[in-house]
């Protein structure tokens, strides 16, 4: 339970109680009055509102046209005297709205199946009398709240809180005089539209209003929105979170909201300053500012608000003072939330006295070290939050101490993950016998689970993931019989499951348990379905990547739990298919992935779950055809890795997952019946790689227009590209290598702007090499046109893609130099850093991604990179007819690693700096026609682990080096080359090192320019320092002879 969580129940749920109770009292004891009487208008209007309703799990069932005691019917409320009709009273969920108030998702989910929709039918009109009409909690599904309502003159009470009503509030609402509720707060129907206000001067005429929720409802607009508040004298509630709103008005000259007691302004962008106006609610009871974006304010008194009971303030950076924190410490709260505010374990000992504290929230801040005792007492705190701190590896023993030292502890909820805390858990923590939930993940915590821990028998939650622990789950978690949730993954974990399993089901208690999740261990055993037995409210069962089996006992089990949420990848379920899952109708997401199944799917198996958005079965050997018709709502489907067969299935209109993933298995067949299905496809992923598909690829690409990712390599398609791949503006990745496509790449293609990926190799394509690479495609990080048919020159557009990682031209029939301006890739030059070890897509947000992969030939081996992909630096140009020079430019490349020349027609020198690309792993210039020695540079390649300059034309010795001497020899044959690791001289020519030649006197074996240039400025620059000044200043000149007429006179009186 988190520390919003408890300041939402303690002050909204209870506040509103308060003030509602005796009114809803008021309303329904009039219901079980024998004596009421329906009057049949308004028992007709009763039924026309009915039928403008969709009430699929009957909950107006008692509303027929032959009961003439419409006051008996459910949700009605009737006046005794006169049977009119007084209130309506059809919240759904039973008017719990949050999720969180309920026990678990699987409750609420099951809930919701009771909200109303459908239209809200005029014919209420006819009742009059109506005081009370409360449809919160339904679905209405984004339509305008009715102008009509503002009709009911006796109204007093109105609900249509999260009933997801759109468009504007009609400003009607405001002839609602008597009301004193008025609650329309969360009508959002989805994130892209909101309810909004323009203008809220209507509310100005309900004077008489108690309680006002607006949550939710966009106030952009409505600046004035204070100025009108403030002309409701008898305000105790308002509900103003997530508004828009950006004015808090500072300075307000008279404050009529005397009898305020709750004020929610949270998820505001305000901005500024805390206004003073503020400390003058001296009512007020519940305060909620959380993350407003206010800082210092220039006047706080705190000490002002002597009724203040809850206080969030989370985000809220002038907090972390000393000054306002005191002002708290002598104050009556029971709620005090100060997350995010930089507050560090110093400050907190400003904080103290605060006796009556029960729930203090502290995540997201600088905490280093153990909460004070000073702060208040702590043995009477319930819930503490101290989640995304950082106490540097202190351990969990040494931070708990001050709640271990209680002889009666009332914590019922601990909160410390993402934190940074280690050590083992205490075995003390048994004494914490009140705890309900235990939140511990994200951390460094080691050791064993004590077996204390069945001590916590009011034990809720437990989630201990993401941490260091190991050995075996004790039994003693079997005494939890009202655990809920228990989270272990990502663990070191090991020992039997099914000895543990087994244990629990021999005891029988955790039949209350929802959430299992024990992925990521080290689990082995057998586990069968005796061991599930008493899980009967299992709703998610996680368990992927340990070493455990599933062996059914009894063919046809139906298990006692309904599953929402179920994934054992790679435990062993096959071979056969588990039949038993097409029990579990409610499954929205699951994952089988790995478990040996190699049975064939049936046909009826998909359309057995109709919530199903998430469905992974790849890495198996699953047999049979394919289709996937019935299933609306699936978003992922990756059926990868099988041994499918047949024609890809087709797709009907709504049917389009986010992500389709059918590659390497054996599909047969043309695209057409899969990609020109009726409708416009969402789908983002598309991956058809390595199957046996052939036949021309249709032109129907327009119609998938969200496209990110398209694999269809390693098929038999022939043809030529289709021009409206080019529509796909969204992708990313295009992948048709390893088919016998032909012909010329369309210019549609210059199109995908957004293109990372580009492979097209081992196809038959023709034609130069398009300039738009370059100018269009400027985000490529890699593109392979290896093996193919392609001519004329490298374009120097292509010296554009400076984001270009791979690079693979080989096998073409390319011709010319190589550019010079290769030393413009920022990546391969370091200039761009790259920290991705690969390239992944995540379309939507679970836990599916997908990994880009490349087959690539580095060190003459042609291999699959994936999840290293990021990390592979690759320049091959080889097997062209490239001739010319090697340009020195190319030695700037200093991350490259892979880099091959080979079987071209290149002369001259290899770059005497070659050494500086010190990133190297893989060189090959072999087969060329290149000359001179091998420059001694090639001794700093110290990750060299593959070279090759055979034959060639290069002469002397080889370089002494740390890696080149481990080479094969045969990488130096066909050279007149001697020393190590050559064994024969083979006609070897020494080479005289030359000391303090050029650079380009080694490369071209001209005169050394620099060195000329050198001389003539020297002698230039010298002459006019000496003689500018002697032509140019005449005292100089004069000077200057006087001097050698003296050194003349004595020349000349020496000799003599």
């Amino acid at each position: 339970m988190s520390t919003r969580f408890t300041f939402y129940c303690f002050s909204c749920s209870h506040l509103c109680l308060l003030v509602l109770f005796p009114f809803f009292h008021l309303c329904l004891s009039k219901q079980n009055s024998d004596r009421v009487l329906c009057m049949d208008g308004e028992r007709q209007a009763l039924l026309r509102f009915k039928q403008g309703l969709i009430d699929k799990t009957g909950r107006l069932a008692s509303w027929v046209a032959d009961d003439k005691e419409c006051c008996k019917w459910i949700g009605i409320a009737c006046d005794n005297t006169t049977g009119h009709v007084h209130g309506i009273h059809l919240p759904g969920l039973d008017g719990h709205c949050n999720w969180e108030e309920f026990a678990n998702r699987k409750e609420y989910d099951k809930a919701s199946k009771q909200k109303l929709k459908g239209d809200i039918n005029p014919s209420l009109l006819d009742l009059q009398q109506l005081e009370y009409l409360d449809l919160s909690c339904n679905d209405f599904g984004g339509m305008q709240v009715p102008k009509f309502i503002g009709s009911f003159q006796n109204l007093r009470y109105l609900n249509l809180s999260n009933s997801y009503f759109g468009g504007h509030i009609p400003s009607q609402l405001g002839n609602l005089s008597k009301l004193h509720v008025l609650s329309l707060g969360n009508f959002r129907y989805n994130f892209d539209e909101s309810t909004s206000i323009m203008n809220m001067q209507w509310l100005s005429s309900l004077v008489m209003l108690h309680h006002l929720d607006l949550s939710g409802v966009d106030l952009s607009k409505a600046t004035d929105w204070l100025h009108v508040i403030n002309t409701l004298p008898s305000l105790v509630q308002l509900h103003l979170s997530y508004c828009k709103l950006s004015h808090i008005h500072p300075n307000v000259p008279s404050l009529n909201l005397t009898s305020l007691s709750l004020l929610d302004l949270s998820l505001n962008s305000f901005d500024s300053s805390m206004p003073p106006w503020i400390f003058n609610l001296t009512s007020l009871l519940s305060l909620d500012l959380n993350r407003c974006l206010l800082y210092v304010p220039s006047t706080h008194n705190f000490r002002n608000l002597t009724n203040l009971e809850f206080l969030n303030l989370y985000g809220s950076n002038f907090m972390n003072s000393p000054l306002v924190l005191k002002e708290l410490s002598s104050s009556n709260l029971i709620s005090l939330d100060i997350g995010s505010c930089g507050v560090s374990s110093l400050d907190l000992d400003s904080l103290h006295n605060l006796t009556n504290l029960l729930s203090l929230g502290l995540s997201s801040n600088e905490l280093t070290n153990r909460i004070p005792k000073s702060l208040g007492n702590l043995c009477n705190l319930k819930e503490i939050e101290l989640s995304f701190n950082n106490f540097g590896n202190i351990s969990l023993t040494y931070l708990l101490e001050s709640f271990f030292e209680c002889k009666s502890s009332a914590l019922e909820s601990l909160s410390f993950s993402f934190s940074g805390v280690s050590g083992h858990l205490p075995d003390q923590l048994g004494q914490l016998s009140n705890l309900k939930h235990i939140l511990l993940s994200e951390n460094y915590i080691i050791g064993t689970i004590p077996h204390s821990i069945g001590q916590l028998s009011f034990l809720r939650t437990l989630d201990l993931s993401v941490n260091q622990m190991c050995g075996s789950i004790p039994f003693s978690i079997g005494r939890l019989s009202l655990l809920e949730v228990l989270d272990l993954g990502l663990n070191q974990l090991n020992g039997s499951l099914s000895e543990w399993i087994g244990g629990l089901s021999s005891l029988g208690q955790l039949t209350k348990l929802v959430n299992l999740d024990i992925s990521f261990n080290l689990f082995t055993g057998v586990v069968t379905e005796a061991h599930f037995t008493n899980l009967v409210s299992l709703n998610s069962l996680e368990g992927k990547e340990n070493n455990l089996t599933l062996r059914l006992q009894v063919a046809n089990w139906i298990p006692s739990f309904r599953l929402q949420r179920f994934s054992l990848s790679s435990w062993v379920l096959g071979p056969q298919f588990p039949l038993w899952l097409q029990s579990q109708k409610d499954l929205t997401y699951l994952d089988i992935s790995n478990t040996r199944i190699s049975a064939s799917m049936p046909e009826s198996f998909v359309t057995s779950f109709h919530n199903l958005y998430y469905l992974n079965m790849s890495r198996n050997h699953i047999q049979g055809t394919l289709t996937l018709l019935g299933v609306p709502s699936v978003e992922v489907v990756d059926l990868s890795f099988n041994d499918f067969h047949g024609k890809l299935p087709s797709l009907t209109y709504g049917m389009f997952p986010t992500i389709l993933d059918l590659s390497s298995n054996n599909f047969v067949g043309s695209l057409e019946n899969l990609l020109c299905s009726n409708g416009v496809s969402a789908t983002r992923v598309l991956n058809l790689g390595n199957n046996h598909l052939s036949g021309f690829i249709p032109e129907c690409w327009d119609e998938w227009p969200s496209l990110e990712f398209i694999n269809m390599q390693n098929n038999n398609f022939f043809g030529e590209i289709p021009r409206t791949l080019g529509s796909i503006s969204y992708l990313q990745l295009l992948s048709m290598g390893g088919n016998k496509i032909t012909g010329r790449l369309p210019s549609s293609l210059s199109n995908l702007t957004k293109l990372e990926i580009l492979q097209l190799s081992r196809n038959e394509l023709a034609g130069s090499i398009p300039t738009w690479f370059g100018t269009k495609l400027t985000l490529l990080k890699i593109l392979n046109l290896r093996a193919n048919n392609f001519d004329g020159n490298i374009p120097h557009e292509l010296c554009y893609l400076i984001h270009i990682q791979i690079l693979d031209l080989a096998h073409n029939n390319l011709f010319g130099n190589i550019p010079r301006c290769f030393n413009n890739f920022s990546v391969l030059s370091g200039k761009e850093t790259n920290s991705k070890s690969r390239f992944s897509f995540s379309p939507i947000y679970d836990s599916w991604s997908l990994i880009a992969g490349e087959s690539l030939v580095m060190k003459g081996r042609q291999d699959t990179y994936d999840t290293i992909l990021g990390l592979v630096m690759l320049l091959d140009l080889s097997s062209n007819n490239f001739s010319g020079h090697i340009p020195n430019e190319i030695t700037t490349l200093k991350m490259l690693k892979f880099f091959n020349l080979s079987r071209n027609q290149l002369t001259g020198r290899i770059p005497e700096r070659i050494g500086d690309m010190k990133a190297l792993e893989s060189f090959d210039l072999s087969v060329n026609k290149l000359s001179g020695e091998l420059p001694m540079s090639l001794s700093r390649l110290n990750s060299l682990s593959s070279f090759n300059v055979s034959y060639n034309n290069l002469t002397g010795k080889i370089p002494i080096g740390t890696q080149i001497q481990t080479l094969d020899e045969s990488s130096f044959f066909g050279n007149k080359l001697c020393g190590a690791p050559l064994t024969q001289a083979d006609g070897c020519v020494q080479v005289e090192e030359r000391a303090n030649v050029t650079q380009d006197q080694k490369e071209d074996g001209g005169e050394d320019w620099g060195f000329i240039v050198s001389v003539v400025l020297g002698f230039v620059t010298g002459f006019w320092i000496i003689l500018g000044p002697l032509i140019v200043i005449r005292s100089w000149r004069i000077a200057y002879f006087r001097i050698m007429t003296k050194v003349r006179n004595m020349v000349f009186y020496w000799y003599a």
